[in-house]
């Protein structure tokens, strides 16, 4: 094995073993770990970012090829049915009924979608959201202004909490739409979405829920929620990589969307190449556009169907446990923790910051102790159903000779 692709001295003895990590309960999600081959080449602590990939979505992408080598155009067959059934088992992790997701590149695609349906005349123009939104979101709806939106950015508090009451108060009966991030990127702060539905909807507006931080490591319940509009993508907890992101739309809402960012796939009739006025689809294809990303969505299915099979309640147990192990031993330090300490306004990541902190993450990094560093936010590390308490254990070491300016530790944690 090349060295690159080894694991790090401080954690050659990591095995998966859920005898000293954690209690009885946990040990269906660590048996998940023979699944994710990249384990045994590092520590994974950065699925806020990047999920770790399954085996399995090496089999789905030769699935993929062989079916594109040997069907030939016909392989449409079985592909636009895998599109749909990507779509409904999402669905079923973020609490909607089958048939209301759509599948897109990305997250920046969606909401430019999103936006296009709206012109922005008259008095209901406004956009609200704040200034711990994911970048990609807001260089979208900033743009909307150059067609009459009005962009209201409200203010964080201390860069770490969910502006919530101002958020509420800047949503009056002239928004439109609030498109907001339901964990924050920044520092896993978590919005009490219901609130912010309900306050929407009692003056007519909408949410668009970003659940990019939330999907697959914490539990979900957009139905119930009566969520107007949700997106993510497959890049992190899902573990499905990049290029498979969704877009859920409540089924009565549906109807009254007509993007102008819109293509063939949305058409009724897609293959009667119809060149008179535009007739949207009736289902979830209605927002897709263009030709999906196909290798996306089969290579995604792996990860989103392990966190299907074990459950985000059982996911979201472990996490607690384990954020709450991992902020304990930060704290100990002394460091800066830049992510709320209570379990329900948090997520799955813990953001501390010290001095000297991105040179220190990049060390890490190149020991392959995975995580990342984010301005204004510090080191992101984030445990999620495959991780050991002895991963764990072995990143603080690390950090500890990192910080002391030392080698590389020798120590393996013991079983």
């Amino acid at each position: 094995m090349p060295e690159a692709a080894t694991a790090p001295s401080g954690v050659s003895g990591l095995s998966g073993s859920a005898g000293s990590s954690g209690p009885p309960s946990e040990a269906a999600l660590l048996a998940q770990r023979d699944e994710f081959p990249t384990l045994k080449t590092g520590v994974h602590l950065i699925s806020h970012s990047l999920g770790a990939m399954p085996r399995g979505a090496r089999e789905h992408a030769q699935r993929y090829l062989d079916e594109w080598e040997h069907e030939s155009i016909l392989a449409w067959h079985t592909w636009l049915p895998a599109v749909r059934s990507l779509g409904d088992l999402i669905g079923s992790v973020l609490g909607v009924d089958a048939g209301t997701v759509s599948l897109h590149a990305n997250v920046s695609t969606v909401q430019s979608i999103v936006a296009s349906c709206f012109s922005f005349e008259g008095p209901r123009n406004k956009i609200v959201y704040d200034d711990l939104n994911f970048s990609t979101v807001h260089y979208v709806w900033q743009e909307q202004a150059r067609r009459g939106a009005e962009i209201v950015v409200v203010p964080s508090r201390g860069g770490i909490h969910p502006p919530t009451e101002e958020l509420l108060r800047a949503i009056d009966e002239r928004t439109l739409l609030v498109p907001i991030s339901h964990v924050l990127f920044r520092s896993s702060a978590m919005y009490d979405a219901q609130r912010i539905i309900a306050r929407a909807h009692e003056v007519g507006a909408m949410v668009l829920l970003d659940c990019y931080q939330s999907a697959g490591t914490v539990p979900l319940a957009l139905k119930a929620w009566n969520c107007d509009l949700a997106c993510g993508g497959s890049v992190k907890w899902a573990c499905g990589g990049p290029g498979a992101a969704y877009l859920y739309v409540r089924p009565d809402l549906l109807s009254e969307l007509r993007p102008t960012a819109t293509g063939w796939f949305s058409h009724q009739e897609p293959f009667a190449f119809d060149m008179g006025p535009m007739r949207y689809a009736e289902d979830p294809f209605r927002m897709v556009g263009g030709t999906m990303p196909m290798p996306a969505i089969y290579t995604a299915r792996a990860g989103w169907e392990i966190v299907a099979q074990l459950g985000v309640p059982a996911i979201r147990a472990k996490s607690l446990r384990q954020t709450r192990l991992l902020r304990e031993q930060i704290e100990a330090r002394g460091f800066t923790v830049n992510t709320p300490r209570e379990d329900e306004g948090r997520g799955g990541t813990i953001c501390f910051d010290f001095p000297d902190a991105e040179r220190v993450s990049h060390t890490l990094s190149e020991r392959r102790f995975f995580h990342d560093y984010r301005p204004r936010c510090g080191l992101r590390v984030s445990p999620h159903f495959y991780t050991t308490d002895d991963e764990l254990d072995a990143f603080m070491r690390e950090l500890d000779t990192v910080c002391a300016g030392g080698a590389t530790t020798s120590a393996s944690p013991a079983y």
